[in-house]
This record gives structure tokens, C-alpha cells and sequence, in this order.
């Protein structure tokens, strides 16, 4: 089996609880999480090869980081060790009409001040059949940026299959920054996350009234025509606690679309699209069709928002159950 390497900066999350706000909060619920290690331990739970590719210092919180990745079965060779510390974030969960909001404690942490790539490539890439990045990375500095780049370009020269998911941060870059790294990789990328607003903000895309997203995964081929599948969700938030999603899939001229689910009563939406990205690489990967594929991730980004933490922990089998089954009785 060939492995599938994430690369990307995992931290430490301290989330309120009880639904209290972040300044008036004196106990904070301690979890590890990021984008592409959240991937990475849900593709690992739905039994592929993992491997997470980061860098954490030398210290108890850097040990935890190593456990947390090792517990679900991810690939932890080419978690770096150094630098001074490890990147933090708060997260204020949202209730009702208050939003759940994200402060960044980040700065100078051993990932984000990587200078030069440390990893031995041929390692890293050897029996690799895909590299997943995403838009979060590249926002940390400028030697990220072309630190990305030169991995994507790697990646491309030994046959790797690359995903991107683009995943726009406000809070570390602007978008007119992400729009113009996303255009100067997209011409390496075969898989990317993008929706609308994506192909509108950062491809400079005409906005067509009344079109449906078809028609800008078409738009983005006729500039990018090397990106083979595109994949993203639509999400309408009725408050905090209660969303409605479904998922996307586009290849070879057809649009895929899961059912819109309802979903009632979320516990964290943190890692949902996360939990959606490893889905539809998982199908990818294991041959589904198509509509399956994009009906398998649905469903498992919807499972995400039923448990606190950021990263997904459903087996490929109990989300092949609810696929199959829907919502039974206690299991007994």
C-alpha cells in the first residue's frame, strides 16, 4: 500500500467550555489538532497508510502532539523536532447567535519558522502516491511560501498525486495574497477544494448570475486544465448549533452532490471540512464511484460536528453503516 503524506502545522487547541466566552473563561478543554493532521488521522482511521509530515519542539507538548498522532495509527517519521515552541490556538465555541471565534497564538513556533525544508525528499516521497498541502501553510511567511511551492513542484517531478485545499485564513493573510499563491500553484495541483467564493476571490472568476457552481469548476478548468477533480461544500448556517450541508464533487464535466443534511445540535464544527477533505480522498483512493465518494465525505463531515475536538474519530466501517442504515436504535 502506498502512503498519503499531509504536511502542515499541528497545534495545540484550548477550547472554552460550558459555552462561556474566552475572556471570562479560567479552564480551557486541551486538544491537538490542525488541517492536515486532522486529514491524516481520519484517513489512518479508515485504514490507509498516513503520514503527517510537521515539525514540534523537543519538550512534553511536542511528546503529546507525537501520542496524539500515534493513537489513531498516523505515520509520525517525519514529525520534525526543534525550534522553541509549539503553535497555539483558542478557540471560543459559539452558541446560538454567537459565532464561535479563533484567537492565534502562533507566532515563532517551530514550524512557522522553518527556513529551508529539513525533510530527507527522497524519504519523504518515496512509494508516496499523494501530498496534501494547504492554503494555511503557505500564510505563515514568505519561506513557506516558496517552501510550498518547491514541494508541490517535487511532488509533480516523481509522479505524486497533489491536493490542495485552499482553507483561507483571514486572520494570516489577505486574500489578495492567497490569490496570487493560489495562482501561481494551481498549475501544479490535480485535486483542489474550491468553491464558489474560492473561484470568485482568488481565480478572478466573472460572477455569472444565477449560474450553479458547475460553472465555475468549468471556468477554473479552462485556466488550470490540469486540475482533475475539485470537491467543497455548501454550508447555510442557521445559527451556531444548527447548520445545513452538503457536499460537492466535480470531475470530467459532471457535478456530484450529497443529500443537504440537517444538522441539529452541533457539538464542534471545528474540523468539519477537514473531516469532509478525508472522506472524499478516502474514496478516491479506494475506487468508489463518484456519487459515493462525495456521500461517504458528507456524511463524515457531518459525524465531526457530533464530537468535541478537531480531528474526526469514526471508522470507514460506521459511516458505511449510516450510509447504509441511517440512524437505528441503541446498539446493544
Amino acid at each position: 500500500m502506498k502512503k498519503v503524506v499531509t504536511l502542515g502545522e499541528i497545534m495545540l487547541r484550548l477550547s472554552t467550555v460550558a459555552q462561556a466566552r474566552m475572556a471570562e473563561s479560567t479552564v480551557f478543554a486541551a486538544d491537538y489538532g490542525g488541517g492536515e493532521a486532522n486529514v491524516a488521522v481520519s484517513l489512518a482511521n479508515y485504514g490507509h497508510q498516513a503520514a503527517f509530515a510537521g515539525k514540534v519542539p523537543a519538550n512534553p507538548l511536542g511528546q503529546a502532539v507525537e501520542q496524539h498522532l500515534r493513537k489513531y495509527g498516523v505515520d509520525t517519521a517525519f514529525l520534525l523536532e526543534g525550534g522553541e515552541r509549539l503553535g497555539t490556538y483558542y478557540l471560543e465555541n459559539g452558541v446560538g447567535l454567537r459565532s464561535s471565534n479563533v484567537v492565534y497564538d502562533r507566532k515563532y513556533s517551530s514550524f512557522s519558522m522553518m527556513t529551508a525544508l529539513e525533510w530527507d525528499l527522497d524519504a519523504l516521497f518515496a512509494n508516496t502516491e499523494l501530498l496534501l498541502i494547504s492554503g494555511i501553510t503557505p500564510a505563515l511567511s514568505p519561506d513557506w511560501r516558496q517552501m510550498t511551492l518547491a514541494l508541490a513542484k517535487e511532488a509533480k517531478e516523481r509522479g505524486v498525486t497533489l491536493v490542495m485545499d485552499i482553507n483561507y485564513r483571514g486572520k494570516l493573510w489577505s486574500v489578495e495574497e492567497c490569490g496570487a499563491f493560489v495562482r501561481e500553484i494551481a498549475g501544479l495541483v490535480d485535486i483542489l477544494s474550491a468553491g464558489r467564493l474560492d473561484a470568485l476571490n482568488f481565480f478572478k472568476v466573472a460572477e455569472q448570475e444565477g449560474a450553479g457552481l458547475a460553472y465555475y469548476y468549468e471556468e477554473i478548468v479552462k485556466l488550470y486544465p490540469n486540475i482533475q477533480t475539485f470537491y467543497s461544500t455548501t454550508r447555510e448556517v442557521v445559527n451556531a448549533n444548527h447548520n445545513y450541508l452538503m457536499g460537492n464533487l466535480y470531475t470530467d464535466g459532471r457535478l456530484y452532490q450529497s443529500e443537504n443534511y440537517d444538522i441539529h445540535d452541533i457539538v464542534d464544527r471545528v474540523g468539519g471540512g477537514d473531516a469532509y477533505t478525508a472522506g472524499i480522498l478516502h474514496g478516491l483512493l479506494s475506487g468508489f464511484e463518484m456519487q459515493k465518494t462525495v456521500d461517504f465525505a458528507s456524511l463524515a463531515s457531518v459525524m465531526k460536528h457530533t464530537v468535541h475536538g478537531d480531528h474526526n474519530q469514526f471508522s470507514a466501517q460506521e459511516i458505511e453503516d449510516l450510509l447504509q442504515n441511517g440512524v437505528k436504535e441503541i446498539k446493544r
